[in-house]
């Protein structure tokens, strides 16, 4: 069964270009290809795991797309100059909160946000270098950002 037209009806489906969808269709493909001796029956179907693969490029996608203020916009901090004193403090005191959230998380937690967030690593790209369940790293990346969310609405 040829997949490419599916998945590129899907990605233009979650609103990406033509164009887009056809290099990230082509992308996916390549990335079954490769990956073709992990693939588990038992866990999903072809056609589950082949989506599940265009669905998480296209997450990457996104995240490279929006990378510089990706992590500023999960905890509403602007990325352009207050105007106000009042302003440039509650921006300095929102900024300083992070930083002292950053410092509470575990080790692993930081590590993996680190890389997904400042160095615009996709999580399965994560998940090998660490060697680690690509589950593993999603679960540590939710559990830092819930983590850092809770501790900068306490302040």
């Amino acid at each position: 069964m040829d997949f490419a037209p599916r998945v590129k009806a899907y990605l233009r489906h979650q609103g990406l270009s033509a164009e887009a969808a056809e290099d990230l269709a082509q992308e996916t493909l390549i990335n079954v290809w490769r990956k073709a001796g992990t693939f588990d029956p038992s866990r999903a179907s072809a056609s589950a795991w082949i989506f599940t693969i265009a669905r998480n490029l296209r997450v990457d996608a996104l995240r490279r797309e929006r990378h510089p203020s990706l992590l500023a916009e999960e905890f509403c901090v602007s990325q352009t100059e207050p105007k106000t004193p009042e302003e440039v403090y509650v921006g300095r005191e929102r900024e300083r909160d992070i930083h002292k959230a950053l410092d509470t998380l575990p080790q692993e937690q930081l590590e993996v946000l680190r890389m997904s967030f400042f160095m615009g690593r996709a999580h399965a790209d994560i998940a090998e270098e660490l060697s680690l369940p690509l589950g593993t790293v999603k679960s540590r990346l939710r559990l830092a950002v819930t983590h850092l969310r809770a501790m900068v609405e306490r302040r």
